[in-house]
C-alpha cells in the first residue's frame, strides 16, 4: 500500500512570483524539510507548515528594567542621529491650520509682540514634537537652536576666515537669543546637549556669535569649552579665530568696538580660568583641564606673535595688526573685572618666561658677537612696547629675579634676553642699581666657585647695559676698569681667581669684538707682579687677534660707541668727533672732560697724535671765544698741549685770517648764533642738543637774548 500523501494546506498556489515576493519564506522550508528528510521522524517525513516551524524557532526575550533602559537609550541615539532638523527647524506644526516657522521668527523686524507670540507657540510645538518622538523636549529644543544659530552664520556671502557679524545676522541672533531664553526659562533648553551641536559644526561658527552667547548668559564661554572633549581641538579653534578678531581689531572698521570687546571677554576669561588659584570653578569638568586649555591657548597666541617678529613684518601688514592687538591685552586696565589681582601677575610672570625661552637657538657664542644688535635702538618696537607693560606690573627687583631664575633652570632665548635687559635699564629709574647688584652677585657667585655660566651672564649683562650710553649705565671701559682694576677686585682673592679670570678673557677673544679687546688691553685688570705674566699672555693673544683683524690698539677712541662694535672707524674720523663730544661736555660742566684728561696720561700717543691735531685744526678765530677755543685754552692752561704745537696753531690760525677775503666780518656768523643759542636756552632751561641747560628765570633770559641779538647786530652781522 503506498504511501499517503499530507494534505496540503490551504491557500493560494505557490508559484514563482510568490516565491521571489517572500523569498525568506522558501528559505526557511527548503531548510526545514532537510532537516526532516534527514531524521525521517515527525508526521512520517511529510511536510510541516511554515508557521509550524516558526513557533518552535522564535522565542521571546525578556528583558529587566536594566535591558528596558539600554534598549530605551539605544532607540533615542538612533532618532538623534536619524532626526532631520532642517526640516523641524523650518516648519514645526502648530495650531491647525497653521504653521510656525523659525526662520521666520528670526528674521521678523517687527515689534516685539511677534516674539512673544513665538514664545507661546514655539514651545508647545516642540514639546509636542517632543512627545511624538520619544525624546526629551529641553535636547530637542538645544538641537533646534543650535541649527538655527549655524544658519544665521552661514547666511552672510562674504567667504571665511571671519570671526565678526554682519548688522543683520546681529538682528537675526537677537530674535534668536530671545527664543533660547524663553525655553530656557520653561526648563526646555539643555546647554550641553546646545554645546555639543554646535561642536558638530564648529568650522561654521563665527567667534562673535559664541561670544553673544557668553553676554545673552545662553551659554558661557567656560561651558563651551568644557563641553569639547579634544583639548587640542579646542586649542586649535580658539587660537585661530583669536588671531582673525586681532587682525579685525586693528583694521579700520564699525564694529572695531564690538572686536575690542570680544577680545577683551575672551583674555579674562582665559586668564582667570589659568591663572587664577582656588577659583570657584562650576564647570563639569576636572577644573585642571579647563586651566590646561586657558594655558595653552594663551601661550601658543604668545608663540605665534613671537614668531611673526623674528620673520620680520613689515608695519600695517595684517600680521603686524595681530600682533599689535594681541600685545595690547597686556595692559593693566584690561583686568579689571578680574577680582583676585594675582591673576594678571601671574599671567604676566608666565609670559615672561615665555618670552625668554621662546626657541632658544642662539649659543653663548652667537651672543658674545651678535648682542650689539640686540641694544634697545635696535629692538622692534613692539617687542620693546611689550617688555614696558610687563613692567608696569612687576617690580624693577621681581624683574631681576624672574631673569635670574630663567637664567639659571632653563635654555634661554638670549636675543630676547639681552633686549630685555636693555629695555630694563633704559625704561626703569633705578635700574642701574639694580643691574650693578646683579652683576655683583653674579661675579661673587662665579670667583667663589669658579662658575662659568655665572661669570658669561655677568658679562653679557654688563656690556648689554653699557651699549645704552653712559646715562643709563656707566662705559664698558669704566665697568671692566671699576670691577678689575684695583687690589679690591674679585679677582684679587687668590690666584686660582686670576687664573679663572684670565682662562675666561682667553676663551672669549676668538669671539670678542675688537672694542671689547682694545678695553682689556688700555685698561688691563690689576695683577700681582708675581703673576704678572697671565696678563702678558693675554695681553699677547689680544693683540694678535687685532692684528688679525688689522686693528690698532691706538684706534679706540675716547668716546668708544661698542653698540657699532663691528664697525672701526679710522683714527682720524674717530679722534674728530671724540672732540666734538668734549666740547659738547665741556659746554656743559665748564670743565675738562675727565676722558681727556685721563687720555693725556695713560693713552698719549692717541692723544697726542690724534686728539690735539683734530682740536687745533687752524680756523678763523672769532672775536668771541666759542667753546672750542674756551676748551683749547683749558687745556693750554692745565699744560696738556704742548708750547710749541700751540704757537704753530696760533700762527697758522694768523695765516688763515689774513688770507680771508676783504668785506667778511672778523666773527664768524655762525659761531655767533651758536653762542646766543646756548646762553639764551640755558637761562630760559630750554632743552636743546648744544647745551642743555637748567631751568632759570626767563625774564632775565629775554634780555639776555636781546642784548646779545644787539650786540651782533652792531657788529654788522
Amino acid at each position: 500500500m503506498g504511501a499517503r500523501a499530507c494534505p496540503r494546506p490551504m491557500g493560494r498556489k505557490r508559484g514563482p512570483e510568490a516565491e521571489r515576493r517572500r523569498p525568506w519564506l522558501v528559505r526557511d522550508m527548503s531548510a526545514s524539510q532537510a532537516r526532516g528528510a534527514a531524521s525521517g521522524a515527525g508526521h512520517g517525513g511529510c511536510r510541516r507548515a511554515w508557521v509550524e516551524l516558526l513557533a518552535g524557532r522564535v522565542k521571546r526575550q525578556k528583558l529587566g528594567p536594566e535591558g528596558e533602559q539600554k534598549v530605551r537609550e539605544s532607540a533615542l541615539r538612533l532618532l538623534r542621529s536619524h532626526l532631520n532638523l532642517g526640516d523641524l527647524v523650518l516648519e514645526v506644526e502648530g495650531p491647525p491650520g497653521k504653521q510656525l516657522c523659525l526662520s521666520r521668527l528670526i528674521d521678523y523686524d517687527g515689534p516685539g509682540a511677534h516674539i512673544d507670540l513665538s514664545s507661546s507657540l514655539i514651545g508647545s510645538a516642540l514639546r509636542d514634537q517632543a512627545a511624538q518622538l520619544g525624546v526629551p523636549a529641553a535636547v530637542l529644543c538645544s538641537q533646534v537652536v543650535a541649527s538655527g544659530l549655524v544658519r544665521v552664520c552661514e547666511a552672510d556671502a562674504v567667504p571665511p576666515p571671519k570671526v565678526l557679524l554682519t548688522p543683520d545676522q546681529r538682528k537675526k541672533l537677537s530674535s534668536l537669543f530671545e527664543i533660547a531664553q524663553n525655553l530656557s526659562a520653561q526648563s526646555m533648553f539643555s546647554r550641553l546637549s546646545f554645546c555639543q551641536e554646535l561642536w558638530k559644526v564648529q568650522n561654521s561658527l563665527l567667534l562673535e556669535a559664541v561670544w553673544r552667547l557668553h553676554v545673552q548668559n545662553i551659554v558661557s564661554l567656560q561651558e563651551l569649552l568644557e563641553s569639547h572633549a579634544d583639548s587640542q581641538a579646542v586649542v586649535a579653534w580658539l587660537s585661530r579665530d583669536l588671531r582673525l578678531l586681532c587682525e579685525q581689531t586693528e583694521a579700520p572698521c564699525q564694529h572695531a568696538d564690538v572686536a575690542r570687546a570680544m577680545l577683551a571677554d575672551f583674555v579674562q576669561m582665559l586668564v582667570s580660568r589659568g591663572f587664577q588659584k582656588n577659583a570657584d570653578v562650576r564647570g563639569t569638568v576636572d577644573p585642571e583641564w579647563m586651566s590646561q586649555v586657558a594655558v595653552a591657548v594663551l601661550e601658543r597666541m604668545l608663540a605665534s606673535a613671537l614668531e611673526a617678529l623674528a620673520a620680520g613684518i613689515q608695519e600695517g601688514s595684517a600680521a603686524h595688526k595681530a600682533v599689535s592687538c594681541w600685545f595690547g591685552v597686556f595692559s593693566g586696565h584690561m583686568y579689571g573685572s578680574i577680582i583676585s589681582t594675582e591673576s594678571p601677575k601671574r599671567f604676566f610672570c608666565h609670559t615672561l618666561t615665555q618670552i625668554l625661552t621662546h626657541k632658544p637657538v642662539l649659543k653663548v657664542s652667537d651672543a658674545v658677537q651678535m648682542q650689539r644688535e640686540w641694544s634697545f635702538a635696535r629692538t622692534p618696537p613692539l617687542l620693546s612696547g611689550l617688555y614696558r607693560r610687563l613692567f608696569v606690573v612687576l617690580s624693577p627687583e621681581e624683574l631681576v629675579g624672574h631673569l635670574q631664575e630663567a637664567l639659571e633652570t632653563q635654555e634661554v632665548n638670549w636675543q630676547h634676553v639681552l633686549s630685555c635687559v636693555s629695555t630694563l635699564v633704559i625704561c626703569l629709574p633705578d635700574a642701574q642699581q639694580l643691574v650693578d647688584g646683579w652683576v655683583s652677585r653674579l661675579l661673587t657667585h662665579a670667583f667663589e666657585s669658579c662658575d662659568l655660566d655665572s661669570m658669561v651672564l655677568a658679562f653679557l649683562v654688563a656690556r648689554q647695559a653699557a651699549l645704552e650710553g653712559p646715562a643709563a649705565f656707566p662705559s664698558y671701559a669704566a665697568w671692566f676698569q671699576a670691577t678689575f682694576g684695583s687690589a679690591r677686585g674679585f679677582h684679587g682673592s687668590s690666584k686660582k681667581a686670576l687664573v679663572f679670570l684670565f682662562k675666561f678673557l682667553s676663551d672669549l677673544v676668538p669671539f670678542e669684538a675688537p672694542r671689547y679687546l682694545q678695553v682689556h688691553i688700555l685698561h688691563p685688570p690689576l695683577v700681582p707682579s708675581k703673576y704678572r705674566s697671565l696678563l702678558t699672555d693675554y695681553v699677547a693673544l689680544a693683540r694678535t687677534r687685532l692684528a688679525d683683524l688689522k686693528v690698532s690698539v691706538e684706534n679706540m677712541g675716547l668716546y668708544e660707541d661698542l653698540s657699532s662694535a663691528g664697525d672701526v672707524t679710522e683714527p682720524r674720523c674717530q679722534a674728530a668727533q671724540d672732540v666734538e663730544k668734549a666740547i659738547m661736555v665741556f659746554e656743559h660742566t665748564g670743565k675738562i672732560p675727565a676722558a681727556v684728561l685721563e687720555a693725556s696720561i695713560f693713552r698719549r700717543s692717541y692723544y697726542l697724535s690724534h686728539f690735539l691735531p683734530a682740536l687745533l685744526t687752524p680756523r678763523v678765530l672769532p672775536r668771541i671765544p666759542d667753546s672750542r677755543a674756551a676748551l683749547t685754552e683749558s687745556l693750554r692752561r692745565a699744560d696738556k698741549i704742548p708750547p710749541s704745537l700751540y704757537s704753530t696753531y696760533r700762527q697758522a690760525c694768523s695765516t688763515v685770517g689774513e688770507k680771508k677775503p676783504e668785506g667778511d666780518s672778523d666773527v664768524d656768523l655762525g659761531q655767533c648764533v651758536k653762542a646766543c643759542i646756548i646762553a639764551w636756552s640755558s637761562w630760559a632751561g630750554c632743552p636743546h642738543p648744544i647745551a642743555p641747560g637748567t631751568r632759570r628765570h626767563p625774564d632775565r633770559a629775554w634780555s639776555v637774548g636781546v642784548e646779545m641779538v644787539q650786540l651782533f647786530a652792531g657788529q654788522s652781522l
